[in-house]
């Protein structure tokens, strides 16, 4: 049976009469949850991710009704499936093959690779999110040598947020240690990761409210252009500078025009071009010719002429085109991949 998350949109057909109706993945594993009830449903629910139980959720509200006979197909379905696989092994192999099932392979080796350890690249990733505040608060309580590995780790322009709010002489003495740090173990590298993750990473989202601008312009990143204008309009009128906050956090197809050459390369690799296409006959000349000094003589000029076949497009398919541009150049950075500034409201002018 398919499961919550399926990327590649099969539809499944359960039964075969004109009783039945097909459901994709998402929607059986609703269904299957719906007829459990809250008793047996809720422990599968609980070891499910935010994201899958978003999924879920709106499965369960667009799945409408469903006959007994599709729900006994269904749950027949299930057992059938289950019992012919036999014996079960849990291993790295079989859990790999299992999350390829459901999930985009760079998203299963992202997993694979912090079960399999040390967690390296993403702790330290999750680290360089935090604010520097809160970071440096734990850290301040950590032995100097401890700190100056954790700031070596992370990214350089958030190591030198945390610097400047740790005690001065704590932070001279962290800074002595990283000029003259050594190669750090793999197992001690390994203890300090599984130290922060239990003590810190773990308790930090029930002991740091999150800042509301923040959460506002990420809400904001998923409207339609239409919307987006009519509530930042109404909001200018009311709240300037909560508005220009929430400008200022927000990441935009626009300002995909402000990574570095490197990283809106990365971001052109992993989009179909049709899609680039239609995303680009929507955008400003600045955003086009940005994306087409980026890219090869011949395939700018394929590109140039895919826009000009295209003809008059929808807007609503434009901004669709261009949010999830937006998405995949998010993702990448919450890998590593790229680094994405999001805004230059720190930049200073010096004559």
């Amino acid at each position: 049976m398919a499961t919550p998350g399926n990327s590649n949109g099969n539809q499944l057909v359960i039964g075969g009469d004109a009783k039945h109706r097909n459901l994709s993945g998402d929607e059986k594993a609703a269904v299957l949850l719906l007829s459990l009830g809250p008793d047996y449903g809720k422990p599968i629910l609980e070891e499910l991710d935010e994201m899958e139980i978003k999924i879920l959720s709106r499965a369960m509200v667009r799945v409408g009704a469903v006959t007994q006979d599709m729900v006994d197909s269904l749950f027949v379905e299930f057992v059938t499936s289950v019992s012919a696989n036999g014996n079960v092994a849990g291993n790295s192999e079989t859990t790999q093959r299992l999350l390829l099932s459901f999930l985009p392979a760079d998203r299963v080796d992202a997993i694979m690779e912090e079960i399999r350890g040390p967690a390296g690249r993403n702790m330290w990733e999750k680290l360089s999110n935090v604010q520097e505040d809160v970071l440096a608060s734990y850290l301040k309580n950590e032995y100097p040598q401890t700190i100056a590995v954790v700031l070596s780790k992370i990214a350089t322009d958030h190591a030198s947020k945390v610097l400047a709010v740790l005690p001065a002489e704590l932070a001279m003495d962290v800074v002595r240690r990283m000029l003259s740090l050594d190669p750090v173990q793999k197992d001690v590298l390994e203890k300090i990761e599984s130290t922060l993750r239990t003590e810190f990473m773990s308790t930090l989202t029930t002991s740091k409210r999150r800042d509301s601008h923040e959460q506002m312009a990420e809400i904001f990143n998923s409207f339609d252009r239409q919307t987006e204008a009519r509530f930042i309009t109404s909001l200018e009128e009311n709240d300037r500078d909560g508005a220009d906050r929430i400008k200022a956090l927000m990441f935009t197809f626009e300002d995909l025009s402000k990574l570095d050459n490197t990283a809106i390369q990365t971001v052109i690799s992993k989009i179909d071009k049709k899609e680039l296409a239609l995303a680009l006959k929507g955008g400003n000349e600045q955003v086009r010719e940005f994306f087409f000094a980026n890219m090869s003589a011949r395939s700018s000029k394929i590109l140039r002429d895919d826009m000009d076949a295209m003809g008059p497009v929808r807007l609503k398919d434009v901004d669709e085109a261009q949010g999830r541009m937006v998405s995949i150049a998010k993702d990448l950075a919450a890998r590593g991949e790229i680094v994405i500034q999001k805004s230059k409201t720190d930049e200073e002018m010096i004559a």
